[in-house]
């Protein structure tokens, strides 16, 4: 059973501006104090003879491993609480749980409409957050590195902390992302390609930067405080300002072979169909996402969008309207919908997911997601005999892309305390 010190010094990763510097590890492969720190993580406060029988190991080895874990300083024992009827004799239980004060992260989400931020602790508890609205449009690189650098420290000034006291900051980012790189080749809200954001924050901030597409970090939220303590694969479907998605195999978020799947927001529906802000025409995204809306909207009914104006301003009119019986309006969010419903079908044909999370403010607009709207899903999904996965409707706040950032921080600095130096890649 592995427990040496090898590669264990309770050090912070090297403070590198650049993409993750640990190769995603299997289970298996994975160090057993990490698997021990990651279950308890997962499961707030947990007894070690629990951790034991999760993980398959002997008590013995979970009583060494944590122990040095308490030692240097990332669990510690919590006392529990006396069953009724126990006359309160002997010791009272005690669980193990993460050492909050331990480190501190930021997570960051840059949109065309808000951009967020929290801190959390090394538990993943939420510190302190801070939103602020910004003008749409893709911006200068040197606007949103700004735009970065006043959030950081609003944030932190929030929380009662120092620059210095955060050991990374993850950034979540609409657009194709080479997260390992650091890089953004492509985002609606940046006018530069191949951008090497990390790096530059890195040097502007003086810490660790990851960063990621959005919809990922979404994913990795509910993996770390979600659906994913539960369910080993999983898929995450988001919807506001563009489509995105991510995937979720054997616990570990899947990116592809170059970084750069699961768009499933740019897979084709329609041949030389609509114009997507990606260039290209027939995208699932140019059909359901906020522009595509406001653009029906615009033909349908006459409602304009000002400039300057954010476009959820002019979503929330129409979907008024739609509530309101409008025809015109429903039958907006009805097409949106059916084209909804190919896409997940699609989604579904390819991946065969546990379970299907809809996630995003946007999610109130129930009509996106009404009875036949799943219904068509359903007819479009291979007929097998077997019911498909269930879907679930997530209409979480612009914060938890922020919470995922910082999942994506954490996530990094964990490989990096508790992985053996071979396993680093050289950046």
């Amino acid at each position: 059973m592995e427990h040496s010190g090898e590669g264990y010094d309770g050090s912070v990763p090297p403070r590198r501006g650049c993409g993750p510097l640990i190769a995603p590890l299997s289970e298996a492969s994975r160090p057993l104090r990490q698997q021990i720190f990651e279950r308890v993580r997962a499961g707030g406060l947990m007894p070690r003879v629990q951790v034991a029988k999760e993980l398959g190991v002997s008590p013995a080895s979970v009583t060494t491993l944590t122990s040095e874990l308490i030692e240097a300083g990332y669990l510690e024992e919590v006392a529990g609480q006396r069953e009724a009827g126990d006359g309160g004799r002997g010791r009272p239980p005690v669980a193990l749980g993460v050492r909050p004060g331990a480190h501190f992260v930021a997570g960051m989400k840059l949109s065309d409409s808000f951009h967020t931020a929290v801190i959390v602790d090394f538990a993943g508890n939420v510190v302190a957050s801070e939103a602020v609205q910004v003008p749409p449009g893709n911006h200068l690189p040197e606007t949103l590195i700004g735009a970065c650098d006043t959030l950081l420290a609003d944030v932190t000034a929030k929380a009662g902390l120092a620059r210095r006291d955060l050991s990374a900051v993850g950034i979540g980012v609409p657009g194709f992302v080479d997260s390992a790189a650091g890089e953004i080749l492509w985002s609606p809200i940046l006018r530069e390609r191949h951008y090497p954001l990390a790096a530059v924050v890195a040097e502007r901030t003086g810490l660790p930067v990851l960063i990621d597409n959005d919809a990922n970090l979404v994913a990795l939220a509910e993996l770390w405080y979600g659906v994913g303590r539960e369910t080993a694969d999983f898929a995450v479907v988001t919807i506001e300002h563009g489509v995105g998605m991510g995937v979720v195999i054997n616990h570990r978020l899947y990116r592809g072979a170059r970084g750069l799947g699961m768009e499933l927001g740019h897979t084709k529906v329609q041949l030389d169909g609509a114009l997507c802000r990606c260039g290209q025409r027939g995208c699932l995204e140019a059909y359901v996402a906020d522009y595509a809306l406001a653009r029906e909207a615009t033909t349908a009914l006459n409602l304009m969008h000002k400039p300057g104006q954010p476009m959820h301003v002019l979503i929330e009119s129409l979907y008024d309207h739609a509530k309101a019986g409008n025809a015109a309006a429903r039958s907006i969010f009805r097409r949106a919908g059916r084209y909804l419903a190919v896409g997940l079908a699609n989604l579904v044909n390819t991946f065969d997911p546990a379970v299907i999370i809809l996630s995003g403010e946007r999610m109130r607009y129930d009509f996106l997601y009404a009875a036949d709207t799943l219904a068509e899903m359903d007819k479009l999904v291979l007929n097998t005999g077997r019911p498909g996965p269930p879907i679930e409707v997530h209409a979480w706040g612009d914060l938890l892309w922020a919470h995922g950032a910082a999942a994506l921080a954490l996530s990094w600095l964990t490989e990096g305390l508790f992985s053996p130096p071979r396993e680093m890649a050289a950046q």
